[in-house]
């Protein structure tokens, strides 16, 4: 009997392992320079002196009193005429698609209701997208928590955990190119 008891206690064990749930299994933490290929890294420009001559006929060509103004853009299309600009879709990681994750960051709210946000941006830094440019597409997350979470103060880090997907989110304010379903969005506290 006791041996039938062990069994069948070893066999709902096993059970339990295979269907235990996603959310059960501990985040794989990331850091924001996992997000950036290898490939994608650029080496920087060099910068011209401020009273630098122009040697780019084109730069002195835009510069000129009777060019052409630019042309107009509509409404919501200059993202995509970026991102032609750049050479085609941003260089993104796949190795985390479909994994539980865990990233640090900061919060760029775009659907909230009171102090309730139910959809933001993850930015690797405060006031990205918001007063300045905002970072290349695979340094910003799209985030989407069904039961929202409390935001006290913009500047405050949040950590977000969730299922990741290498996938491109056009929003109002920046392109993101990750976005993940969060489980659970809760303040930073280091």
């Amino acid at each position: 009997m006791a041996r039938l008891t062990a069994a069948l206690l070893a066999v709902g064990l096993a059970l339990m392992a295979v269907a235990e749930p996603q959310a059960a299994q501990s985040p794989r933490d990331l850091k924001w320079a996992q997000l950036v290929p290898p490939q994608a890294v650029k080496k920087p420009k060099e910068l011209k002196p401020f009273f630098g001559q122009r040697d780019d006929a084109a730069d002195t060509q835009s510069l000129a009193d009777d060019a052409p103004p630019p042309a107009y853009i509509p409404e919501g299309k200059w993202m995509s005429r970026a991102r032609k600009q750049r050479g085609g879709p941003p260089a993104l990681v796949t190795e985390f698609d479909g994994q539980r994750v865990r990233i640090g960051g900061y919060v760029v709210p775009l659907d909230f209701e009171a102090t309730s946000v139910t959809e933001f941006l993850l930015v690797p830094f405060v006031g990205a997208c918001i007063h300045v440019p905002p970072p290349p597409a695979n340094q910003i997350i799209y985030v989407k928590t069904t039961e929202g979470f409390k935001v006290t103060d913009l500047f405050d880090p949040v950590y977000v955990t969730g299922k990741m997907e290498a996938k491109i989110a056009s929003t109002g304010l920046a392109e993101a190119g990750y976005t993940i379903d969060a489980d659970s969005v809760v303040m930073r506290t280091e």
